[in-house]
């Protein structure tokens, strides 16, 4: 359990859901982590439990919309621990206005999209420096989503934003491969999560399980694993990729589901 042995990792947006599970996945295999958020307890709370469970986290206030916290975040754990080996850009102004177009102004649009994919680009932008400045370089590890898999009826800054963001992954891998930084994304499927199971309706999740391949909805640690991977040396030859894990959801074509109840085949 030491695969992250002595790295310092960074993980956005880690004080719920997704973010969780990263962060006690890395402290897990050794990582120094550092927990991120906008609430103060609930960060607190993240750390008290990897504490507890043997691992090593500090909480750092953290606001994606906030370019002067994200300055912050960087210098001071780059200040505290020396160096910043891997940074988990998983933070999403997910409670942002968002819809179809004929739905959001263009300054609702742009403000998603500036948080989402603007706050992805400012965090690499703050942390290059220290990556580029370590002799194994460093690993910079984007939350996309499936939403930039394909079209959809609504959330449509998100889903621009997201496409952003796996675009911006392989042009940052291009960019500064060569000198010992890699960046690739994960793109997460359904995610059920303590803090959303309640809050998704049964018939979305009917939708979404009659096309997932397997027989589970995803959860936190299916996410976490695979970032615990691109965050060790493991994958230093894994750069520039935007991975999907969604139990296969976006690998078939779309009546895949409605034949499998018919026991039936497309030809």
């Amino acid at each position: 359990m030491d695969r992250l042995k002595d790295k310092v990792v960074i993980v956005t947006g880690s004080t719920s859901g997704i973010g969780i599970g990263i962060a006690k996945l890395c402290a897990k295999e050794a990582a120094q982590v550092v927990v991120t958020g906008r609430n103060v307890e609930r960060g607190q709370k993240v750390v008290d439990e990897i504490v507890a469970e043997g691992g090593n986290a500090w909480f750092h206030a953290f606001d994606l919309t906030d370019k002067e916290s994200m300055h912050a975040l960087i210098t001071d754990v780059a200040e505290k621990y020396g160096r910043i080996d891997v940074l988990i850009n998983n933070a999403a102004g997910m409670g942002m206005k968002d819809g179809r177009v004929d739905e959001i102004s263009l300054e609702e649009f742009n403000a998603v999209v500036a948080t989402d994919l603007g706050g992805t680009f400012n965090m690499i932008k703050e942390v290059l420096p220290f990556l580029l400045r370590n002799e194994k370089g460093g690993s910079i590890i984007n939350i996309g989503s499936m939403a930039s898999a394909g079209g959809d009826l609504g959330t449509i800054a998100y889903a621009c934003a997201k496409s952003g963001v796996d675009k911006l992954t392989e042009y940052v891998a291009c960019m500064y491969g060569p000198s010992g930084v890699r960046c690739n994304c994960v793109r997460p499927g359904l995610i059920v999560t303590p803090q959303n199971e309640k809050r998704i309706p049964d018939a979305l999740k009917e939708i979404f399980h009659s096309n997932i391949l397997g027989k589970r909805y995803g959860n936190p640690e299916d996410i976490g694993h695979l970032c615990v991977y691109l965050a060790s040396d493991e994958s230093d030859y894994m750069n520039g990729q935007v991975l999907t894990c969604d139990g296969g959801l976006n690998s078939h074509t779309p009546t895949v589901a409605q034949f499998r109840m018919m026991s039936g085949r497309t030809w």
